[in-house]
């Protein structure tokens, strides 16, 4: 039976057996399929896949970096747009805390926490329903990027007793109830 083991580079170790008789060692030589020159198989690296590995790895090292500043530039267009929603809350805060319709009306201004002079005033219209108004709300702030000044614009219905006029509050109450006394078919006169 011959048991085969790998000797030196290129070559075979051949060791067989002769019936107990003895030994008999013979040295072949055997050329690799692999590659190399005469029959020595190449051990290392070409300078050409040297050059390869190393465009791959700067070429993802570019890619990881750039997308590494993009995700921090994200964040820091985040946390401005954070402070600047912020800022909009808080004026928008002082509006519906004000009870008075005409120093609603003008508005106010204050310094945000980060420095920055923020400006508000607000249009205020009456609706046919007794107490709610229609509310556009200005707000301008500084820009974060630094270029100028922001402005932020928002309408909303807001119900407050306290801005009615009680003389046009009476007169809208009463013809809401006129209203729902046609809509339920009651005449008034009845």
């Amino acid at each position: 039976m011959p048991l085969l083991r790998q000797g030196f580079v290129g070559q075979v170790h051949i060791r067989q057996d002769y019936g107990g008789h003895g030994r008999d060692f013979r040295r072949r030589s055997v050329e690799r399929g692999h590659g190399g020159q005469d029959g020595v198989a190449s051990r290392g690296f070409t300078l050409l896949a040297v050059v390869v590995a190393l465009a791959i790895f700067a070429l993802s090292a570019v890619v990881l970096g750039s997308a590494y500043v993009n995700v921090l530039n994200a964040y820091e267009t985040v946390a401005r747009g954070n402070q600047s929603d912020e800022d909009v809350r808080f004026a928008r805060a002082q509006l519906l805390a004000e009870p008075d319709h005409d120093k609603a009306e003008k508005g106010g201004d204050f310094v945000s926490p980060d420095g920055r002079q923020v400006r508000w005033h607000a249009t205020i219209a009456t609706t046919t329903t007794a107490d709610l108004f229609t509310v556009t709300f200005v707000c301008e702030l500084p820009d974060p990027a630094g270029s100028g000044r922001q402005t932020v614009t928002e309408i909303f219905t807001v119900l407050r007793p306290t801005w009615a006029d009680p003389t046009e509050n009476t007169k809208l109450k009463q013809d809401a109830q006129d209203r729902i006394a046609k809509l339920q078919g009651k005449d008034k006169s009845q």
